[in-house]
């Protein structure tokens, strides 16, 4: 294990421990041919959403203030913080510590969007990690785009990923009592952050209309929704693959912009314990990074896990398909004897 580097702010830890992505039981590697069966409940209301939504964003441009959409367009920023350095990287993978006044933060950010609460949120998440493109994978990306992107939310789960399910251990996330309290009372704290104090607070503060404000911020949910679909479909189903081209995770530029940084895909499914979910060394593309190395600068989040350059770079040249920056096939500044122990590399795997 390389040597943890001191911050100012609490540890950076650099980890060298390498997980087998292609480590999955046998019996689910394969997917099946099963018929779906359409839960018609969701299949209306996830349709009801998305015609409100697009009205909502035709009233963005014609009647609503512009503090209203502005004020949507906060609430994205804060909802999706509450996804990707909350639920998703905080807690489901624990890829760094935070304090009690950033959790709690953070976990207000998550009910702004309702996503399920922040323990099923990472139960299932974990699921999928372990059992990615299988039939225990919840949005198995081997059954297409619709189906990773929002399909699998409009029919009944595959057995498969309740069976694995039961056995992933989420014991952690009990221990954390901010989060329990989320759970228990979620169809309360959910609807007041989600849906009316942001339908409420542009009528209240500007004197906006119900319609306008009510459907401005359907849209924003319903943009949000999105954005982390995409994760699931375009991130798992297009792009380059510099760090495991075995794996359908990729890196989606696009993606990781409306994600705040989620599309590095290929990078986080090969290191998944990493704080950055991507090997960026900038903020590009990546606002979920910025956010929590803010809260690092001021000590309210500590022992940052990273992956080092040279663990990178490993498995780069062992599993990666060429397209990495610096150490992929013909780059112009690639010094010749690393172009040279990447051909050796190559050929022996």
């Amino acid at each position: 294990m390389a040597p943890n580097i001191s911050t100012p702010t609490g540890v950076l830890h650099e980890y060298d421990e390498e997980v087998d992505t292609k480590d999955i039981p046998p019996e689910v590697v394969e997917t099946s041919d099963r018929k779906l069966e359409l839960v018609w409940k969701n299949v209306i209301i996830f349709t009801c959403f998305h015609i409100v939504a697009v009205y909502g964003l035709y009233l963005m441009f014609t009647s609503a203030k512009i503090a209203t959409s502005i004020f949507a367009v906060i609430m994205y920023q804060l909802g999706g913080l509450g996804i990707t350095a909350g639920v998703h990287r905080l807690w489901s993978h624990r890829a760094y510590k935070a304090n009690v006044p950033l959790r709690i933060i953070l976990t207000i950010f998550n009910s702004i969007v309702y996503e399920n609460s922040i323990i099923e949120w990472a139960r299932d998440h974990r699921v999928h990690h372990k059992f990615s493109e299988t039939d225990a994978d919840p949005h198995n990306a081997k059954r297409g785009f619709f189906f990773a992107h929002v399909g699998w939310l409009l029919c009944r789960k595959h057995p498969e990923i309740k069976n694995k399910g039961k056995d992933i251990d989420i014991s952690d996330l009990y221990e954390d009592s901010i989060i329990v309290f989320q759970d228990r009372y979620y169809m309360i704290v959910m609807p007041l952050a989600c849906f009316i104090i942001p339908t409420l607070a542009p009528m209240y503060f500007w004197n906006e209309t119900f319609v306008n404000a009510f459907c401005v911020n359907i849209f924003r949910y319903v943009f949000t929704l999105n954005a982390t679909w995409l994760v699931n479909s375009a991130a798992h189903l297009y792009g380059q693959k510099p760090y495991d081209k075995y794996i359908y995770p990729s890196e989606h530029a696009t993606v990781s912009f409306f994600a705040l940084g989620e599309g590095w895909h290929n990078f986080h499914h090969t290191f998944p314990w990493d704080y950055k979910s991507s090997e960026l060394g900038k903020y590009n593309a990546n606002f979920s990074t910025a956010f929590i190395n803010f809260f690092a600068k001021i000590g309210w989040a500590t022992d940052l896990k990273t992956v080092s350059d040279d663990m990178v770079k490993k498995r780069v040249l062992r599993t990666g398909d060429g397209s990495h920056g610096i150490w992929g096939w013909g780059d112009k500044d690639q010094p010749k004897e690393d172009y040279n122990d990447a051909l050796i590399t190559h050929k022996e795997h």
